[in-house]
């Protein structure tokens, strides 16, 4: 994370007062309210998870 964002605990801390604010819901809200919805994709070539959560073991 950049230094000009502070310390991640900061960072953080910030993000849960703003999600358990539903601080977080409204900017997305608001941003989506005048999406243009001709073009939509998700990309969830960078989301990882362990092996054993798409059926692989550690031995397996």
């Amino acid at each position: 994370m950049p230094s000009c964002y502070g310390p991640w605990q900061t960072v953080y801390a910030r993000f849960a007062k703003w999600r358990d604010n539903g601080i977080l819901e409204k900017v997305f809200r608001a941003l989506s309210s005048d999406a243009d919805m001709e073009n939509i994709s998700i990309d969830s070539t960078c989301v990882k998870v362990h092996q054993s959560a798409n059926g692989g073991g550690k031995n397996g």
